[in-house]
């Protein structure tokens, strides 16, 4: 019955997932092009290479871009090869939550939290591209149902395959992964079978497992020579770890070059236009006259995406960039988190039986008795003798209520699953660096799981005539302001607020009226909270996936093309590529550029292209003398300056390529000219090797 139930659930995810999917192009072509680099070598697949060359790595663990790279392998390289095992792992993971929910906290809990899922917008926003997030999410959330397992049954197989899952979803995304570990640490040293001490060195040897998988393929990478593979990107010294614990780690959450006002341009360092251009140019600039360009297209949507997570601060999942996102059913969740946690502690009136099991109360005649003999005693010696020998009652009462408490599966449910939605929340609230708007999908299956289970905690209070469903009032109350906020700022569904108010108000009335329309109120609430989340995750198919920025939104960004730039882009890599085919181009890289992002397009395209500088373009991974080796190898010639993140700085061999390598005006291979910092800049070092070495 109750995967009958799920089914509609998972058509609705399916669709939500693949409706207009083929229109996303390659969206993340950064991640695209590594892929395709790896299924041409299995060296660029083990050492997770952007490049076909192998010159550097993509800037994350390999695990997601694996799996997609194994994909075009079996069903050849195409977007759809790319970007359907997104959107069925999507799928997969609404389905496991049902499954992880149903036996803690029942089916009603678990259908709820598998829709809100579903519709959660984030979640769907990266289930349509190609990045890493939604396999990070279902690994976690595969540890989650391994540590519900191991807390039930206290085995150690399932507390091992947990943490053999975490280390699998640390491969995913770092770091990133550790954030699910300190509810299931919790979840098990509270919840657990056996004595504390057992417990807490079960812990201590799954957390052995945990790193040694964690850092299995790091230690691969470190312990292979820098000079027969590729260079990490995004680290600073060439080391997986400096990447894991700096730009992937810490350096989120403490801030970081490339977060909110953080990000440095340096035209005068990474200029590509020899002096009489970079003149024409800046002549060109300051002659323009000062236009306010007009953020909106003619179609409705914004010219650039929304890049980051806005100020810091307990408020900041509502604000502009996440608020969207992830808000509205953030209210309803928080406070489900709470009356979950009420309802375990002090269970309402007509608690279903099964959740009173372990529960002894042999000792309540005894303890009645023992309260009436001090309330007849005189004198405070008196008392004072009556609470003494009260005390073994109120400790074996304390120890049952513990002991009940402990025993309640919603318990570990509670402490898991609430515990990594509490803690994603905490994280991205207060995160200092790079916080991206879809960072939040991570917290969907958190946050779903809290909506289901404290829809029915609420219902349970209802039922009971418990003053604690005061609680839902609020939770209703505040997720409807939240939604109101959200449907204002973001010009979306003008007609929900007034059927958002008066339908949530009659369900709010007739669950307070009357006792048996608990749970038809309670449906009634749920689904008209649904409608805006549900509504907004459906604007994904509005435009072309941002694959940087994947988000819902009726205004938000889509993609330049297919390939991550405009067609015009498009002429100018072809017509820049015809003329190095032309010209005598090195083998290993017939033309390399500042950034990835850069000579992604051209790997796309067919061609091997490969990035000095990284993902950023100021990676340090050539200097100068490696360049002049290059070339004198003959493995590379060609040097493309400009692009995507020139304005940076670049590295210490896009500046030698400035010094020593000679300029190719862009007439002799491009029929029109393009005014801006980011046009390309084509140079030919063949010849160059000295000059390169002494720079």
């Amino acid at each position: 019955m109750g995967w009958a139930a799920l089914t509609p659930i998972l058509v609705l995810s399916a669709v939500l997932n693949t409706e207009k999917l083929s229109q996303n192009g390659f969206a993340n072509v950064f991640y695209a092009a590594g892929v395709k680099s790896m299924v041409g070598s299995w060296h660029d697949f083990l050492f997770n290479s952007f490049d076909p060359g192998g010159l550097v790595t993509i800037d994350k663990p390999p695990l997601a871009l694996w799996v997609q790279a194994l994909s075009a392998r079996l069903f050849g390289f195409a977007p759809l090869s790319l970007l359907l095992p997104q959107a069925i792992i999507g799928v997969l993971t609404v389905a496991l939550l049902y499954a992880v929910m149903r036996r803690p906290f029942g089916r009603p809990a678990a259908l709820v939290g598998a829709l809100a899922l579903a519709v959660f917008p984030a979640f769907v926003a990266v289930s349509r591209e190609n990045g890493v997030d939604p396999l990070l999410i279902v690994l976690l959330l595969l540890a989650c149902a391994a540590a519900l397992r191991a807390i039930r049954t206290g085995g150690w197989p399932s507390l091992l395959a947990c943490a053999a899952l975490v280390g699998l979803a640390f491969n995913t995304k770092t770091l990133a992964a550790y954030l699910v570990v300190p509810g299931i640490a919790l979840g098990y040293l509270l919840c657990a079978r056996g004595s504390l001490p057992r417990r807490a060195v079960r812990l201590l040897v799954a957390g052995v497992v945990m790193g040694a998988v964690s850092f299995s393929w790091i230690a691969f990478v470190e312990a292979t020579p820098a000079s027969q593979r590729p260079y990490v990107g995004g680290s600073t010294d060439n080391t997986e770890l400096n990447l894991t614990f700096g730009y992937n780690g810490f350096g989120r959450v403490e801030g970081q070059v490339g977060g909110p006002g953080q990000i440095f341009i340096k035209l005068g360092a990474v200029a590509p236009f020899p002096s009489r251009t970079r003149t024409l140019l800046r002549a060109k600039k300051t002659h323009a006259p000062t236009q306010v360009p007009n953020p909106l297209l003619p179609d409705g949507h914004y010219t650039n995406p929304t890049p980051f997570g806005g100020p810091t601060g307990p408020l900041r999942l509502f604000h502009t960039g996440l608020g969207g996102q992830s808000a509205w059913l953030l209210p309803f969740a928080l406070l489900g988190t709470l009356a979950l946690a009420l309802s375990i502690l002090w269970p309402p009136r007509g608690t279903p039986p099964e959740q009173e099991k372990g529960l002894k109360r042999k000792d309540e005649g005894e303890g009645r008795n023992s309260e009436q003999h001090t309330t007849g005693q005189a004198g405070r010696a008196g008392r004072a003798g009556a609470r003494a020998a009260d005390a073994p009652g109120r400790r074996a009462r304390a120890e049952a209520w513990w002991g009940r408490v402990r025993r309640d599966a919603r318990t570990a449910g509670l402490l898991v699953l609430g515990g990594w939605f509490l803690v994603e929340a905490v994280v991205l609230s207060f995160s200092k660096g790079i916080v991206h708007p879809y960072y939040v999908s991570a917290m969907g299956p958190g946050a779903a799981a809290m909506v289901g289970a404290g829809a029915v905690a609420f219902a349970r209070f209802a039922r009971a005539r418990d003053w604690r469903v005061l609680l839902l009032a609020a939770a209703v109350a505040f997720t409807i302001a939240a939604q109101l906020v959200l449907l204002r700022r973001e010009h979306f569904l003008h007609w929900l607020p007034t059927v958002l108010i008066l339908a949530s108000a009659v369900g709010l009335l007739a669950l307070l009226a009357v006792r048996r329309l608990a749970a038809p109120a309670m449906t009634l609430i749920l689904a008209v909270l649904f409608i805006a989340p549900l509504a907004f995750a459906t604007t994904t198919w509005s435009v072309p996936v941002e694959g940087t920025f994947p988000a819902a939104g009726p205004r938000v960004a889509g993609a330049l093309g297919r390939y991550g730039v405009t067609a015009h882009d498009i002429k100018v890599d072809r017509d820049l590529l015809r003329y190095v085919d032309r010209h005598h181009p090195t083998r290993k890289w017939e033309v390399l550029s500042v950034s990835s992002n850069t000579s992604a397009t051209m790997i796309l395209l067919g061609y091997r292209a490969g990035a000095l500088g990284g993902y950023s373009g100021t990676d340090p991974a050539v200097d100068g003398p490696q360049l002049a080796r290059m070339v004198a190898r003959r493995e590379a010639r060609y040097i493309v300056l400009g692009g995507a993140y020139s304005s940076r700085g670049g590295n210490a061999a896009t500046r030698a390529v400035i010094r020593a390598c000679r300029y190719i005006p862009s007439e002799v291979w491009l029929h029109f000219p393009r005014w801006s910092i980011y046009s390309l800049a084509l140079y030919d070092c063949a010849g160059a090797e000295r000059r390169l070495a002494r720079t």
